[in-house]
């Protein structure tokens, strides 16, 4: 009982610190669009802020984790979020728009610090199970806020495309987050779903 009463502290601290992300991008996302929204500038700070943070998370998970999946979750991560981080760097140089920091890029960073010690001090499945459980709620936020805020507030036709052309990776994201989180959750046994990854 005692692991059960962690794991569900755990994966509360998680949704709360989650929630808590996606409260403040929403938030500074609705003050900003009172003003016209985030900058092109801005808006490329905030996605280049979003892809670190999950590589970081990544990293860290793959310096603790033994589990096959979360392994391959956390590499797909790193390797897909570099991408998007390339294309959108390449893009910005092609617009002639550096990331400038705001309010929503400044607060994914601390939020982010906070998320990162908790899961540093983790380890083995109650580490997994964490990880996975930010992951969906991360990404679930992170997909909130391209569609309401970031893709609104783009000026650049060639960045709202490309935002809207990221949506679709970060669905796949979820999903696949949500397949492990469900593995992790029913211990160890694969879904029924059939779904592949």
């Amino acid at each position: 009982m005692p692991k059960t009463g962690t794991q569900s502290r755990c994966k509360a601290l998680w949704t709360i610190a989650a929630t808590t992300f996606g409260v403040a991008l929403l938030l500074t996302g609705a003050n900003a669009r009172a003003e016209d929204g985030p900058t092109d500038s801005q808006i490329v700070g905030i996605v280049t802020a979003a892809d670190q943070i999950d590589i970081n998370y990544a990293k860290l998970a793959l310096s603790r984790t033994n589990d096959k999946q979360v392994r391959d979750f956390a590499q797909q991560m790193i390797t897909d979020h570099s991408s998007v981080t390339k294309s959108v760097n390449e893009l910005a140089a092609k617009l002639n728009v550096a990331p400038a920091d705001s309010s929503t890029s400044n607060s994914l960073n601390a939020q982010a610090q906070q998320t990162m010690r908790k899961l540093e001090s983790l380890k083995g499945s109650a580490f997994d199970k964490a990880y996975i459980d930010n992951e969906v709620a991360y990404h679930q936020a992170v997909i909130n806020a391209t569609k309401t805020v970031l893709i609104p507030s783009a000026h650049n036709a060639e960045l709202k495309s490309a935002l809207q052309g990221a949506e679709p990776l970060f669905e796949g994201h979820l999903q696949h987050a949500e397949r492990v989180q469900s593995v992790i959750e029913g211990g160890g046994m694969k879904p029924s779903s059939g779904m592949s990854r």
